[in-house]
């Protein structure tokens, strides 16, 4: 009898054990699938509108140090970063050498200690010729009427009809002033737009030598559209030009 009585207790304990697992369990609850966002909820970069002729085969000048791409308008723009692409594509100079980087800067004197060597081989390889401000040529005198960096790139040994083309990203249409700095002649300059003439501008002041420098205001120019547009820069004989500062002044 005791026997049948521990049969029938083990029988309903065990009842209630699955009976307490089939109300107490619970199936892990699905993950909800995770709504992918769709184009109208993400905020997508606009496009940048492009007014560069089709038949132009220059791109923005990038190296290790200057990795931005397009120079920007507002804002300056360094004449030694023109566009990649070669003689009579991003450039025109007479000559088949860099006198600067590739010829007068790789004389040790000339390789100043507040330099190194991407200073003074800077762009070497191409026929721009180009160099950079140094403490004896540019400093140790009192005949700058306005002082430049030190190491500042310029563009020098200029001949007459030389050109650099430049791949500027406009941010704003409208007309802007533009400041020179410059060192010697009081000559005047041209600036293409998309391959338009766009405004010739006049430096204003002979400094009287290729290391007195000027920042001046030369001239306007006005970009009708927002967006990328190719800048050409046409100059002469007789001048060193550092960069060239775009301040709006107008919006269209």
């Amino acid at each position: 009898m005791k026997i049948n009585n521990i049969k029938v207790i083990y029988l309903v304990f065990l009842l209630l054990v699955i009976t307490n697992f089939r109300v107490s369990g619970q199936q892990p609850t699905p993950a909800k699938k995770e709504e992918l966002p769709t184009t109208d909820k993400i905020n997508l970069p606009k496009p940048i509108k492009s007014s560069i002729p089709a038949n132009y085969q220059g791109r923005p000048f990038v190296d290790t140090r200057h990795i931005a791409g397009a120079q920007v308008i507002p804002g300056k723009l360094e004449c030694a970063y023109y566009d990649l692409g070669g003689e009579g594509v991003a450039y025109h100079d007479f000559e088949t050498e860099n006198r600067g980087s590739g010829g007068l800067n790789m004389a040790p004197n000339h390789q100043r200690p507040h330099a190194t060597s991407y200073e003074w081989a800077f762009r070497k390889e191409e026929n721009v010729d180009l160099s950079y401000a140094k403490d004896f040529a540019d400093f140790n005198h009192t005949n700058n009427y306005y002082t430049p960096e030190v190491n500042q790139f310029y563009v020098g040994w200029t001949e007459d009809n030389e050109w650099l083309n430049y791949t500027v990203e406009v941010k704003v249409a409208g007309t802007y002033k533009i400041d020179a700095l410059y060192a010697n002649n009081d000559a005047s300059i041209t600036f293409d737009v998309d391959q338009k003439l766009a405004s010739t501008c006049k430096l204003p002041l002979n400094t009287g030598n290729f290391h007195a420098w000027n920042k001046a205001e030369i001239g306007t120019i006005t970009f009708s559209e927002a967006g990328l547009h190719l800048l050409t820069f046409h100059y002469n004989k007789g001048n060193n030009f550092a960069y060239f500062e775009f301040t709006l002044a107008e919006k269209k």
